[in-house]
Formats: C-alpha cells, structure tokens, sequence
C-alpha cells in the first residue's frame, strides 16, 4: 500500500468515526479525541488531516453530499418519467440516511447548520423535488387541479424530512415498507389517471 493510499484510509476512517461521534453525541459535545480513537489513529495522525473540529464536521458534509448527488444522478440516468423518478430518488435517499451513518450525519449537520457552511442538503433535494415537479408538469404526468407546483413540492419535502426526522428514534421510520405507504398515498393525488397506472410507489424493480 502506498503513502497515499494510508493516507486515504486513515482519512476515510476519520471522517466515519466522526459521523458515528456527531451522530450519538451531537456535534457540540463530540471531541476530537473520541473521533481519533474511534478511528484507530493517533491525535496527530487527526490533526496531520483535519485542522480542527469544524474541519472534520465540513468533510462529513461534503461526503454526504457526495454520496447523496451521485446517488440521485444514477437514478436520474434510469428515470422512465419525472414521477416515477421522483419516488425512485426517494427510496434511494432514504436507504442512504437508514444504512449509511456518513450520508445521516452529513445531512443532519447541514440541515442544522451547526458548523456554519453553506451547505444546506434539505434545500437541494427540495430544488430536486420542485426540479421533477416541473418536469412532470412538462410531461403531462399531473392531475388537473393539483395546484401550484411550489405547494406541491413542500408537501413532499415536508413529507419526506418528516421521515428522516422520525428515524432518529425509530429506523422503521425511513424502511421502503414506510417510504412505499407515502408515495401510495402521494401519487394518486399528483399524477393523472392515465400516468397513475405507470407509476410504482416501492419504486423501479430496476432500481
């Protein structure tokens, strides 16, 4: 293994202890002694990577932002139409915050704002939202009647949040039994009859 290549992992291990730390114990009361043990390194192998604890926080939410974008790109490339796409997103992103403690921290920070970034990943899946609402509008997916786009789609994501934030306490919150019951009870009030018929509320079997 090269220098580069310890340097990654050693990294990598940091940046996930950090969101298991952030996760349990909240980003105030996290040290960064607990994140380095937690990686199995010294303190200076953390500070050699990261300046401070802010630094480590910043990299947990970039991660997840990473993880989270490509995650949607990839269901986008399988998109059969802007509704089906919007619950096949949904599913994805919700397995990720459920089995994945780096995307559930990053998101948690963000949404927080607790280390000051910009970064702000309920307001991106809340563009993503509005994004295949226009989209379906353009389709002719919509049912007549259903209103202003923008109420649309803070009832999704008001939805959808509510989900994450249940999770906290209870996993079963954000299962695709759970997700699936939402876009059940979603889809026949946004789609057309015709385009109804289409869509699969547990989402693309290719998905």
């Amino acid at each position: 293994m090269t220098k580069q290549e310890r340097a990654a992992r050693t990294r990598d291990a940091l940046i996930r202890s950090a969101a298991r730390e952030f996760e349990q114990h909240g980003y105030a009361l996290a040290t960064l002694s607990a994140i380095s043990a937690g990686a199995g390194v010294s303190p200076g192998a953390l500070h050699f990577h990261f300046e401070n604890k802010e630094a480590v926080a910043d990299a947990v939410e970039c991660e997840a932002s990473t993880v989270l974008r490509r995650t949607a790109r990839i269901v986008y490339a399988h998109r059969s139409n802007a509704l089906q796409n919007l619950a096949d997103t949904s599913h994805a992103l919700a397995r990720l915050l459920r089995d994945d403690v780096v995307v559930r921290a990053g998101f948690r920070l963000s949404c927080a704002n607790d280390t000051g970034t910009e970064l702000n990943l309920r307001q991106e899946w809340q563009s993503c939202v509005q994004q295949r609402l226009a989209e379906a509008a353009d389709e002719g997916l919509l049912a007549a009647g259903t209103g202003r786009q923008q109420d649309l789609a803070r009832t999704i994501v008001a939805a959808t949040i509510g989900l994450e934030a249940l999770c906290r306490d209870n996993g079963e919150w954000l299962s695709p039994k759970t997700v699936t019951g939402l876009w059940r009870t979603l889809l026949p009030m946004l789609a057309g009859p015709e385009s109804l018929a289409g869509l699969e509320p547990a989402g693309s079997q290719s998905l």
